[in-house]
């Protein structure tokens, strides 16, 4: 065409020659699914929208040049029509010609309207020649949809972080209309395309349409039931409740609103389903009861549970698996079914048992995991003897432990109980007061667990040995007359020596509870979401807080809106699984009146419980009392680690605390993470109030914190130590037996069959199992501590030094776990199982591997 007009072509070479164009390369993602033909009809028809002119058109927003001047002129994507997109859905790549003249100053953003009939995720464009700057580069990042659904062109902007106040004047409007358009009206059922981040309560988890049984108490916004916000969807109302949000069906649990960019990328969604579907037997139990030898509810012994792991299950006719195939289809379901299809569920050796299988059971592994497990981040120092209690005894009466000197003096050492006190020798893991207003309605269901106290020693060696375990039910004849306990001491031999297990056991199980759903999905998972929420609202792109906190947010939303739907849901997986059942959420509710912002430093945490001291010499800030605290050490040095790089950073923006004081965004952003986010905390003394440098530094250390480490440290362990459901049962089915009874016979005859009676049962294994094995995986798009997705995050240059200073840093670190793990004079860096405490350690590779931190809570 250009031959037939040479003056047409010479005009564009003349611009082209005079420094009137800018070429650039835009790098976008095309919508890629399952190749359904949807699919690949739309992409049919977006070529023909191509020839129609109906194209993907970008315009220049200068940051330099005047105010009042218009966007350049209008530039199409070029070649989408020629331009093959690989069938995996990779990156594409095109060119595009702007007309540009040096007078019209430096691009300082760009719009994009995309008029094609289906959406692409627009990762980068980047300029080249551009007159008086060389090369602008735009991370964008985000989900394109068609302009009908959107009221004006997406914006994107340089990579350059801008203060509020520093804004160059022409980005200023669009700086504050994209902040706008993200907050949305508040109101309205929120579609795919929608870009809307706003609050609601957790009034989504029951289904009383159902029935009576599947009514949960709504969760936030009452002080009965205090909650953190979650993401808002604005489906309608259940029918039979106004106050209760309608449930999608479970087909389309998947499709849970989250706004796109939130969305997992294809690469993760892929692998989550294919993991996901090894726990699709959660609705097909009464089938699954036909895998199961001689007693279908139970394991006959500890060999027994070893299969799961080094056998499989094995169907013994086919029936089954064309059951399985008539509901779901054969594609789905291969993942599941391993090798030659006969072994059904035979899931990777957890760690905890693959140098030894019996050494979970001895006392210095059980109090060893207290320090160095799934989750350390509970036990205290025992400051007073007897242990007291804080519930009210008008209620529940005297609620004081019953371990006396008699059950420990012996044991200590040759200290007295004042001494070890004083000494730091006397430590505790109480699920006390937690649990005792919940024993009697728990106890009426099919479970059957106490509250549990458990006094430890710290010995010569740094290692810690239990001395004693209270179990405590109510009074039987009403909670107001205290409890009703009973203590157990160490025993190896006899039936004295099984029902010591059984009482690490029921510790276990209180722990397991208390771990999943306090500190694993309460304090990480959803106290970290409104902060995302009001990162969005209320921080520009451009500002360089939003910047600093954006890695640690990624899939954070995603895989809470799954939860909801599927997880932590009336009837959902942790009910199925954990031992509080139906009142799991709401005991979470009751705990998180105790959730204070700034505990959750590390620091802060590790004196509130007593295992540290403020120690103005250590790098750290603070002192350990248990020397070989491996969870504590290694955090400390990460969380010194996060601390610098914040600190850094923010100090390149932030000259005087006068800054933070007058930062309108930041401002606005705290304003909004205490009355809407933590709306439930708003008028709590201890927030941070933001009018300081080093309130902004230690708040977002603290939000790095919680959304790497911390999460790390409480997830990633779940199936390595957690996958052998004897180490870590996650239910107890029946109390201690009686003497005289058939139960009390078999535990003196069969301890190891009356423990695994005792606990989780066989269905029930599986399904923990399946659900901790998927939790437990890094995938294989994770984007680790001190690593980002894309080089260019920032266009500041000191910005990008001082993160490789970081990265440098946590490498530095990980050597130092790794010697110290191979250190014998750590024991509890080891332990009788020989598995080395790697949680804390900030890399990893794909998959199961006990280690790595990832930016943000992405599973």
């Amino acid at each position: 065409m250009d031959n037939q007009n040479p003056s047409k072509k010479s005009k564009h070479e003349d611009e082209e020659k005079n420094g009137n164009m800018i070429k650039g390369v835009v790098i976008l993602k095309k919508k890629q699914k399952l190749l359904e033909l949807k699919d690949i009809a739309a992409s049919v028809v977006d070529r023909i929208d191509e020839m129609m002119g109906k194209k993907v058109v970008l315009q220049l927003i200068s940051s330099t040049a005047a105010v009042d001047q218009q966007p350049g002129k209008k530039a199409n994507l070029e070649g989408w029509i020629t331009q093959m997109t690989p069938l995996s859905g990779g990156d594409a790549t095109y060119n595009v010609t702007f007309e540009w003249s040096e007078e019209m100053g430096v691009p300082g953003a760009f719009t994009v309207a995309n008029y094609h009939h289906t959406e692409f995720y627009l990762k980068t464009l980047t300029l080249e020649d551009v007159p008086g700057n060389g090369r602008v580069h735009f991370e964008c990042n985000s989900w394109v949809y068609p302009a009908e659904h959107y009221e004006k062109d997406r914006i994107f902007f340089a990579n350059q972080a801008y203060l509020p106040s520093q804004t160059p004047a022409p980005l200023r409007s669009y700086r504050e209309e994209e902040l706008e358009s993200l907050r949305g009206n508040g109101s309205g059922k929120r579609e795919e395309w929608d870009r809307v981040y706003d609050y609601d309560i957790y009034n989504d988890l029951g289904d009383p349409d159902k029935g009576p049984d599947h009514v949960r108490p709504i969760l936030g916004g009452s002080t009965e039931y205090p909650y953190p916000r979650r993401g808002r969807t604005g489906r309608p109302m259940a029918s039979s409740d106004p106050n209760t949000e309608s449930r999608l069906p479970l087909y389309q649990s998947l499709n849970i609103y989250v706004p796109k960019d939130e969305r997992f990328s294809q690469m993760k969604m892929s692998d989550f389903v294919a993991y996901a579907l090894k726990s699709i037997f959660q609705f097909l139990a009464p089938e699954f009861e036909a895998l199961f030898d001689k007693t279908p509810s139970e394991f006959d012994s500890f060999e027994d549970v070893l299969q799961l792991y080094e056998g499989g299950i094995k169907a013994s006719n086919t029936s089954l698996l064309e059951k399985i195939r008539e509901r779901i289809p054969y594609e789905m379901i291969k993942e599941l079914l391993r090798s030659d299809g006969e072994k059904a569920f035979k899931f990777p050796l957890p760690q905890v048992i693959k140098e030894d299988k019996t050494a979970w059971r001895t006392d210095e592994e059980f109090a060893r995991e207290m320090l160095a497990g799934i989750n350390p981040v509970v036990i205290c120092r025992l400051q007073e003897f007897p242990p007291a209690s804080k519930l009210d005894p008008e209620l529940y009466g005297n609620q004081s432990s019953t371990i006396s000197e008699q059950h420990i003096i012996n044991s200590l050492d040759g200290l007295t109980i004042r001494e070890a006190i004083q000494n730091n020798k006397l430590y505790i893991l109480d699920h006390h007061d937690s649990l005792m207003p919940y024993l009697r309605r728990i106890n009426t269901t099919a479970i059957k667990i106490y509250a549990t106290r458990t006094i430890l020693f710290l010995k010569k060696d740094g290692t810690l040995k239990p001395l004693a375990i209270e179990l405590s039910l109510p009074h039987p004849e009403g909670d107001h007359l205290g409890a009703v306990s009973r203590v157990c001491t160490p025993a190896e031999d006899g039936v004295e020596g099984s029902i010591w297990q059984l009482a690490k056991a029921y510790v276990a199980v209180n722990d397991s509870g208390y771990h999943q759903l306090i500190c694993h999905w309460l304090n990480t998972h959803a106290a970290i979401e409104p902060f995302i929420i009001a990162t969005h609202r209320q921080l520009s792109v451009l500002h360089p807080i939003h910047k600093l906190l954006q890695s640690h947010f990624r899939d954070t939303m995603n895989i809470n809106a799954l939860a909801r739907q599927t997880l932590i849901n009336a009837g959902g997986f942790l009910e199925m699984t954990v031992f509080p059942g139906r009142y799991s959420m709401e005991w979470s509710s009751t705990l998180y009146k105790n959730w204070v912002f700034p505990d959750q430093a590390l620091p802060a945490d590790l004196i509130k419980r007593g295992v540290a001291v403020e120690d103005s010499i250590s790098p750290h800030g603070v002192r350990l009392l248990i020397e070989d605290y491996p969870y504590a050490v290694d955090g400390l040095e990460i969380w010194t680690s996060i601390k610098t790089w914040v600190e850094n950073y923010c100090n390149l923006y932030y000259k005087n605390d006068e800054m933070v004081q007058t930062d309108i965004e930041l401002q606005s952003w705290w304003k909004e993470v205490r009355e809407k986010g933590h709306g439930d905390k708003k008028d709590e003394p201890w927030w941070p109030k933001m009018q300081t440098l080093k309130d902004l530094i230690h708040s977002c250390t603290i939000i790095i914190w919680v959304a790497s480490a911390l999460h790390a440290a409480v997830n990633f362990g779940q199936y390595p130590y957690g996958g052998y459901l004897p180490n870590r049962p996650a239910t107890s089915r029946r109390f201690i037996p009686e003497i005289g009874t058939p139960e009390y016979e078999e535990l003196t005859s069969n301890p190891e069959k009356a423990f695994l009676k005792t606990i989780t049962s066989q269905l029930q294994s599986v399904l923990g199992i399946s659900l901790v094995e998927i939790l437990s995986r890094h995938s294989s798009d994770e984007i680790f501590l001190g690593q980002r997705d894309s080089p260019e995050w920032t266009a500041d240059e000191e910005a990008i030094k001082a993160f490789e200073m970081f990265g440098e840093r946590l490498t530095e670190i990980e050597k130092k776990i790794i010697e110290m793990n191979d250190d014998g004079r750590w024991k509890n860096r080891y332990g009788p199982v020989k598995m080395p405490y790697t949680l804390l350690c900030p890399s990893s590779g794909v998959g199961l591997t006990g280690r790595g931190i990832p930016n943000s809570v992405s599973m």
